[in-house]
């Protein structure tokens, strides 16, 4: 199955939109997934030691992945709007202070990101292949109990789940 950023388009079964997707049945499907910035972010560090995944959604178990693996140095790789998307670092920096240890509290962290310029966009329907749902699902915390690894397989960048107790 395979799914973009955007308006629906021929050769793709979906788009990437929480709110549409929350009602496909994915059981037993590889999903082949091209998004505009993400998806050339973590190819971009392909090699590193680990690659993370992340947002709002899984920041808890992203953050215990980091602090488990004793990960001292960590790059947050920030692909919306080059590297400048509100939404995205204000995740990152919520990460990051969970990472920490801190007591991080998201709530700054949500406002920031669902006051960002991507939020409104979808809110007001600028972005196409959007649910008016999927602002809300993205700033959903901790609804996963899994960090997302994504790991070179031969020619391709897998992303799979990584449970935690």
């Amino acid at each position: 199955m395979a799914l973009k950023d955007g308006p629906a388009a021929p050769g793709f079964d979906l788009v990437n939109s929480p709110g549409l997707l929350r009602s496909a049945d994915l059981a037993g499907r590889t999903v082949v997934q091209k998004t505009t910035a993400g998806t050339v972010g973590a190819l971009a560090v392909k090699d590193a030691p680990l690659v993370l995944c992340a947002g709002f959604v899984v920041a808890e178990a992203t953050a215990r992945l980091l602090r488990t693996r004793g990960s001292d140095t960590v790059t947050f790789v920030v692909t919306g709007e080059d590297g400048r998307a509100d939404e995205d670092l204000a995740c990152a920096q919520y990460i990051a202070g969970r990472a920490g240890g801190a007591g991080t509290d998201a709530a700054a962290f949500l406002r920031r990101a669902a006051g960002s310029r991507a939020a409104a966009e979808l809110a007001q329907g600028v972005r196409e292949g959007v649910h008016p749902d999927d602002v809300a699902l993205c700033l959903e915390v901790d609804r996963f109990p899994f960090a997302m690894v994504a790991t070179p397989e031969g020619p391709l960048m897998v992303l799979r789940p990584h449970p935690l107790p």
